[in-house]
């Protein structure tokens, strides 16, 4: 079951002396919270900030993104194109993460829950002595539309 992200978390991992909750740290998390399941860029982020006129700059959004990461109330994701994305880690700490679909053509990713690789998982930490805490997967290839457009082709 995933777990509701709110603004009170970002407060609460916030409240340690080394860190402050500061209005650009929340506007960044407020753009995750309002489009859960997108993958966003830091670049996604900054363009939201200037539609909504937000004066915040992108090596803030940068900061942020990687102190939300590190406090692991965001994701970070590679998706094999070279542009950092990160989404709301709503999984329970005892479960595994959602994995991805990735298409070739059109970009557009798809997420599923489904844990196949548990009885992976649990040989690969027996034999090589590994505590393993979570893993991610991704398989590329093409979405639905994608394929009929390149039978069309053919």
């Amino acid at each position: 079951m995933p777990v509701k992200i709110t603004m009170e978390d970002l407060k609460r991992k916030l409240a340690g002396p080394q860190y402050k909750l500061t209005p650009q740290r929340k506007t960044v998390l407020q753009i995750f919270l309002d489009r859960p399941g997108q993958h966003l860029s830091a670049e996604d982020v900054h363009f939201i900030l200037k539609e909504n006129k937000f004066e915040i700059g992108l090596a803030t959004v940068y900061r942020s993104l990687e102190l939300l990461t590190e406090l692991n109330i965001l994701n970070y994701l590679d998706f094999g194109d070279g542009c950092r994305r990160y989404e709301l880690n709503e999984a329970s700490p005892n479960e595994h993460q959602h994995h991805h679909l990735i298409c070739l053509d059109c970009g557009k990713v798809m997420e599923f829950t489904d844990d196949l690789l548990g009885d992976l998982e649990a040989t690969i930490s027996q034999k090589c002595d590994f505590h393993i805490i979570d893993h991610q997967l991704k398989f590329f290839g093409y979405c639905k539309e994608c394929q009929k457009k390149r039978e069309q082709e053919s």
